[in-house]
């Protein structure tokens, strides 16, 4: 990895004003335009089209049958299946910690909030190269225990034309009501607008390649978007009381994931750098996906030096990573100083992987500097505030006339009659 020196250096690589080519673009976006066109008009017919001519397959039904569903469990590993109801269990518990403390109605005098859960929400889980359980766990589960009544589980069959057991043992344990073999874009569609099978629904929620992004942004409006994820990334900050070893780790464990994921390590020491080099340099020679997490490093990734950690916490807060992940003396001190960051990690053994899989918060989080406004997936996504107003005669008494002198300064004489006629109404 390329040792960059300096905190100005350093900070024009992270400022993110640099061209987001290949991660959107016209063609693209015409290419989604036309497949969500397609979709609204000719419904269930083209998602078998697009299936065929995208993913290799000829379905005769988008659904799949309850029964594979529930079969599926016996074809994986009981191992992994064990892991899995973990994953599931530590997710609920900390979506219900969270529900409780959140989630609540409130009234004070004659104003208040009722928050009630969704209805319908549908799920996007990618097929990629391998299935993604994970992403199906850290979406549907929050859902679920927010009270959403109905989830839908989209995602692309395999080459034979089945979802991975894997993906419908997933499904099965977070609680998904009914799964369909499309995915991409035209599934982003079909859940937005419904066709003659998949049910339309009021949020949509998932990861997915530059093509479900565009679909997502395109349909917002139609449905609720729980966000729009890029590529993933992280930013370790480390001092001379850090690993090599494990920052070397970590950061390949998030090359790995894609040649456009971001690994960028913040450091006070010079010598702490060289010995992470030293360490990527032997690890990554055993890894399965080798090529892509060089290519991601020499793309994406560097190693900062600059000369303090509040310098680095400065750097990361203009960034606003995906994971932010501090492995420094005096903790608490820099914690503190952290403003923009997806989820943040605290100590050499508060590691990212058990985020991805097992800790419990949903591992779907804010990337590409969104995370300066935006959070990780959480109960809030799946519910919504009905404001409640129950004003009585001593209000308008005590308000009407305010609302009237407003509403007339704009113009608006229908709304100024309105409270007019219960402030001069005859006792």
């Amino acid at each position: 990895m390329r040792i960059v020196e300096g905190y100005q250096p350093v900070k024009e690589l992270l400022s993110r004003q640099v061209s987001r080519q290949g991660f959107g673009g016209d063609d693209k976006e015409r290419v989604v335009r036309d497949i969500i066109a397609a979709v609204r008009e000719r419904g269930d017919n083209v998602l078998i089209e697009f299936t065929e001519k995208f993913d290799g397959v000829k379905l005769t039904s988008l659904e799949v049958d309850k029964k594979e569903i529930k079969r599926a469990a016996r074809e994986v590993d009981a191992e992994l299946l064990t892991a899995l109801k973990l994953a599931s269990e530590r997710i609920s518990d900390f979506h219900k910690v969270q529900k409780d403390a959140l989630v609540r109605d409130s009234t004070r005098q004659n104003l208040g909030w009722m928050m009630r859960p969704l209805d319908r929400v549908g799920v996007h889980a990618p097929g990629f190269t391998a299935p993604l359980p994970s992403s199906v766990l850290m979406t549907a589960i929050p859902a679920r225990v927010a009270g959403v009544k109905e989830i839908i589980l989209v995602t692309p069959p395999d080459r034979s034309g089945k979802i991975s057991p894997v993906t419908l043992a997933a499904a099965d344990i977070a609680g998904i009501d009914r799964v369909f073999s499309v995915g991409g874009a035209q599934a982003i569609a079909a859940l937005a607008f419904g066709t003659e099978s998949v049910p339309a629904v009021d949020k949509i929620c998932g990861p997915g390649n530059i093509y479900v992004f565009l679909a997502k942004k395109l349909l917002y409006g139609v449905a609720g978007i729980d966000g729009l994820y890029g590529p993933s990334e992280v930013i370790i900050i480390a001092d001379d009381t850090a690993s090599a070893e494990y920052c070397a780790a970590d950061l390949l464990a998030q090359a790995e994931h894609d040649v456009m994921a971001t690994a960028i390590l913040l450091t006070t020491s010079r010598n702490l750098a060289e010995g992470i080099n030293v360490e990527v340099d032997k690890q990554v020679q055993t890894l399965t996906h080798r090529d892509t997490a060089l290519k991601s490093l020499g793309r994406r990734g560097f190693i900062g030096v600059v000369s303090s950690v509040a310098e680095a916490v400065d750097l990361a807060n203009l960034y606003a990573p995906e994971h932010l992940c501090l492995v420094v003396a005096n903790l608490d001190t820099y914690a503190g100083q952290v403003a923009n960051a997806g989820c943040l990690f605290l100590g050499e053994n508060s590691v990212e992987v058990l985020v991805d899989y097992v800790a419990g918060p949903s591992h779907v989080l804010p990337t590409e500097g969104t995370a300066r406004f935006g959070s990780p997936l959480n109960i809030l996504d799946f519910v919504k505030i009905i404001n409640v107003v129950n004003t009585g005669e001593s209000d308008i008494r005590k308000l009407g006339k305010a609302a009237s002198v407003i509403a007339r300064a704009e113009g608006l004489d229908a709304h100024a009659r309105a409270i007019e006629k219960r402030m001069n109404k005859k006792k």
